[in-house]
Order: C-alpha cells, then sequence, then structure tokens
C-alpha cells in the first residue's frame, strides 16, 4: 500500500511541478502575459494544453514505473485524481467568468486518456 501511494504521489508531484515550472519559463520569457492578467488568446491556451498534455502523460508513466505492481491502474488512478481536480478547475473558471471555458473542460477530460496513454507506454516499454 505504501510504495502504491508513493508511486501515484510522486507522478502527482512530477505534473504539478513540472506544469508551475513550465508555466514560469513561458512568463519570465514574457510569452504569458504578467501573473494575474487574463490570457483569453486562443493560442496561448493551446500552449499551456499542448504541454500540459504531455506532462500529464509523464507523469502517469512515472506512477506506473514506480508502481509495486499493476502499472495500468496507477496511472489510471493518477487520471482519476487529474480529471477530479480538472472538474474544479471548470467549477472555478465558471464561478469566476473565467475565458475561455474551453481550456478548463479540455484538461479535466483528458486526463483519463493521458492516463491510459502512460500507463500504456510504460506497460509496453516493459514487456519489451
Amino acid at each position: 500500500m505504501g510504495r502504491s501511494t508513493l508511486a501515484i504521489i510522486a507522478g502527482l508531484i512530477f505534473t504539478v511541478v513540472a506544469s508551475l515550472g513550465i508555466d514560469e519559463l513561458f512568463h519570465a520569457l514574457k510569452v504569458y502575459p504578467p501573473h494575474g492578467a487574463p490570457m483569453p488568446e486562443p493560442s496561448l491556451n493551446l500552449l499551456a494544453l499542448s504541454y500540459r498534455l504531455v506532462v500529464d502523460t509523464a507523469g502517469c508513466y512515472i506512477a506506473a514505473r514506480l508502481a509495486p505492481a499493476q502499472p495500468m491502474k496507477h496511472a489510471l488512478i493518477l487520471g482519476g485524481i487529474g480529471t477530479v481536480l480538472g472538474i474544479a478547475g471548470v467549477v472555478v473558471a465558471v464561478m469566476m467568468r473565467l475565458d475561455p471555458l474551453w481550456y478548463p473542460i479540455l484538461l479535466a477530460a483528458s486526463s483519463m486518456p493521458t492516463a491510459w496513454l502512460g500507463g500504456y507506454l510504460f506497460v509496453r516499454r516493459a514487456a519489451v
């Protein structure tokens, strides 16, 4: 149980730190507007979505890689956590009237597919 929990936490920490780190890099490079300023441009939201899909997949790969058994199950549990957090993000975006709304919706909707992909990539690699 302990190693399973640590595997999922490690994947989650990687996902959060990598996503926020890339966000900070784009703020520092002035690709993104300053903190607190709206970011309604579709191209910038697509950029954020694109690297988050990669980071989410990698985080679920890490959870699967560190799992003591059933790697796909661990990746999908992390995907479920991502879905719950993503839905919370949609609720916040609706309540705060943040645009574009499609961005948090796609983040929430992509959590399970990226989890499956991360788990699949590990299982496929481990089988070779």
